[in-house]
Order: C-alpha cells, then sequence, then structure tokens
C-alpha cells in the first residue's frame, strides 16, 4: 500500500502536462484563427479597392465588401499552417532557432502586409514584372525570417495547393481577378500565398516554442 501511495502522485503532474498541452493547442489554434480573419479582411478589401478582385453583386453583402467566406476559410488555413509547422519541425528533429522573438515575427507580418500592398497599389509594366518581384519579395522574406527546408517546402506545396484551389473558384464563377495572365488568376497569386505560409508558419513556430516554456515550468514545479 505505501508503494502504491507514493507512485500515485507522480502521475499527477503528467496528467496535467497532458492537459496543458490540449489546452494550449486549442488556444494556439484559435489565436491563429483570428490572426488569419484578421489578416484575410484588411488584405482582401486592398484587391476589392484596387480592383484586382471582383466577386459577383449579390455576394458583396459582409464585412468589408468581402465575400461572407473568405475570411473563415483564410482562418482555418492559418491555422492549420501555424499548427503543422512546428509540428514538422518536431517529426524532422530539427528545432527552428532561427530568429526566435516576437519582434521579428511582427516584422515578418508587416513585410507579408508590404508584398500584399505592392501586388494591389504598385503599378508595374506587365504581369510578368510584377511576378518575378513578388517572388524575389516572398524569397527574400523566407531567407530573412525562416531560412529552413521544411519551411520553404511546406511553403512552395501550399501555395501550389492553395493556387489549384483558386483556379477551381474562379472557374466556377464564384469570383473572377480582372486581367487574368494564368488560367483565369493573376500568376503572382502563388508568391503571396508563399508568403502567407511563411508568415503564419512563424508565428505558429513562436506560439509553440512559448507553449513548451509555460509546459516545462509547471513541469519542474510539480
Amino acid at each position: 500500500m505505501a508503494s502504491d501511495s507514493q507512485q500515485l502522485p507522480s502521475r499527477g503532474p503528467y496528467i496535467g502536462v497532458i492537459t496543458n498541452r490540449t489546452t494550449n493547442l486549442v488556444i494556439r489554434g484559435a489565436m491563429l484563427l483570428s490572426v488569419g480573419v484578421f489578416l484575410a479582411l484588411v488584405l482582401n478589401l486592398l484587391q476589392i479597392q484596387r480592383n484586382v478582385t471582383l466577386f459577383p453583386p449579390d455576394v458583396i453583402s459582409s464585412i468589408f465588401s468581402s465575400a461572407w467566406w473568405v475570411p473563415p476559410c483564410c482562418g482555418t488555413a492559418s491555422a492549420m499552417i501555424g499548427l503543422l509547422y512546428p509540428c514538422i519541425d518536431s517529426r524532422l528533429g530539427e528545432p527552428h532557432k532561427f530568429k526566435r522573438e516576437w519582434s521579428s515575427v511582427m516584422r515578418c507580418v508587416a513585410v507579408f502586409v508590404g508584398i500584399n500592398h505592392a501586388s494591389a497599389k504598385v503599378d508595374f509594366a506587365n504581369n510578368v514584372q510584377l511576378s518575378l518581384t513578388l517572388a524575389a519579395l516572398s524569397g527574400g522574406l523566407w531567407w530573412t525570417f525562416d531560412r529552413s527546408r521544411s519551411g520553404f517546402g511546406l511553403g512552395v506545396g501550399i501555395a501550389l495547393l492553395a493556387t489549384l484551389a483558386t483556379q477551381l473558384l474562379v472557374h466556377n464563377g464564384v469570383f473572377q481577378y480582372t486581367s487574368p495572365d494564368f488560367l483565369y488568376i493573376r500568376s503572382w497569386l502563388p508568391c503571396i500565398f508563399f508568403a502567407g505560409v511563411i508568415t503564419m508558419g512563424n508565428i505558429g513556430r513562436q506560439l509553440a516554442m512559448y507553449e513548451c516554456k509555460v509546459v516545462q515550468e509547471k513541469t519542474h514545479q510539480d
């Protein structure tokens, strides 16, 4: 009996850690969802004001003249990407330690918004020049704030899938782009998706690192 009573307390901290991790996972997902929704509203507003994206008249009836489904979809995708990046890092056994501070993450968000602003506001001679410029800026964002092979691979893969999904939506008449030059869409769209994936991945990694610190501190205290 004495040995059993001595073993019982050792299970308490373990169960507490699992509970905390589950709670923190939900909290991280909710925060990433909120960030994704907010960025979708702001950036989509820039595109609509520039007449880059056109929605049918009966669809433009929600916040910031955006289709109601755009922010939730972007928020959900942001949450999935933000949770996936640290998970892949853990699976590969390569913890991402490059520029791991919130100031760097906020600068990454600012650069991402700037890239979107450039695609909507700056006038280029042609779409090829715009695409090459945004590709260079997106690559520079990855080099400046990520530099991981996993981050680059996930960014490219998710950007291609998102571009394909966008093509299907445009083809079905859900919305359209003005002056499309690549299968119903703008050729620079994959660059925007790539930059967005890298940005949300950095936010997710930073939140995961903060969670690990909290869990470790609570484990030591118990």
